[in-house]
């Protein structure tokens, strides 16, 4: 008789080490395994660290990745791998819930790479993240943010509160601080008590407030938003609001542009109201 474990045991056996390896601490994020490869003459040729789902990261061949990024990125540094930031996001709070708006461009230095880029993250039905900084940087993380989310879901039978999944967020960040990570979030969502909006960067940075704007463009949107931003807005003030402040900060920062992707939360949960070409709000921005 073959003595080869069945599968479903090998497999129920598998599910039960990632899950027990992705949540051995208590702040819920992946726990690493440093790994490394050596010739036969004792020298490091690859050092990668590895989550628990057995994703690997390529780090530096150095005995502290940390120490010697903060070194390579600092400003007096020779080596010029500075990200170069450029996006146009933001998000704020009124009285129906919070709408959020993002632009669509992401570029390499001076170089357009794409116009089409989904800045928003749908992490669940009632939770949104935008990107802003390192586009896979954000990506990875916040979908890493959605699966802790449904993990604490499973576990407690309720949804998670938009602070909370906040909250996790930063604790991923600062686990990862000073590894060269660029990302600027915002987590907006609709719980218990309301609607959420917070801010929270690769620096393990955590603010809330009833509007942010994130990005190169950032200023440009602000200047709008301050102008026209109250709390009693009405939903189509609001949404007319968001887009305008998008549109005006790609007209005039050249790293932002694309099309406006805009959304609502609601406490039904999040709607994406609609895409539109800056060029043509430009095109009945200037008929008027």
């Amino acid at each position: 008789p073959s003595t080869r474990p069945r599968k479903s045991s090998v497999v129920a056996k598998m599910a039960s080490a990632l899950i027990a390896s992705q949540y051995s601490s208590s702040s819920g994020f992946p726990s690493l395994e440093l790994s490394c490869r050596r010739t036969q003459d004792g020298e490091e040729e690859e050092r990668k660290s590895r989550t628990a789902d057995g994703t690997h990261f390529a780090l530096p061949p150095v005995a502290d990745p940390a120490a010697f990024l903060g070194r390579v990125l600092g400003e007096n540094s020779d080596v010029k791998i500075q990200f170069l930031h450029g996006t146009t996001t933001l998000g704020f709070k009124f009285q129906h819930g919070v709408v959020i708006a993002v632009d669509s461009r992401a570029t390499a230095g001076s170089w357009i790479a794409s116009q089409t880029v989904k800045k928003v993250i749908e992490i669940n039905p009632y939770l949104l993240g935008t990107m802003a900084g390192g586009a896979a940087d954000c990506s990875f993380w916040e979908r890493n943010l959605a699966f802790q989310c449904r993990m604490y879901e499973l576990r407690n039978k309720e949804r998670i509160s938009v602070a909370a999944a906040s909250k996790k967020l930063a604790n991923t960040m600062n686990q990862y601080k000073g590894y060269g990570l660029s990302m600027g979030t915002m987590i907006c969502g609709w719980d218990k008590k309301g609607p959420g909006l917070y801010y929270v960067d690769s620096d393990g940075n955590r603010l809330t407030n009833h509007i942010f704007s994130v990005g190169s463009g950032s200023p440009y949107a602000y200047g709008v938003l301050d102008s026209g931003y109250k709390y009693d807005l009405s939903v189509e003030e609001a949404l007319e609001l968001g887009q305008r402040a998008i549109y005006h900060a790609t007209h005039r920062d050249a790293y932002s542009g694309g099309v406006v992707n805009l959304y609502l939360m609601k406490e039904t949960g999040w709607e994406k109201i609609s895409t539109t070409d800056t060029q043509i709000i430009h095109a009945r921005a200037t008929q008027k």
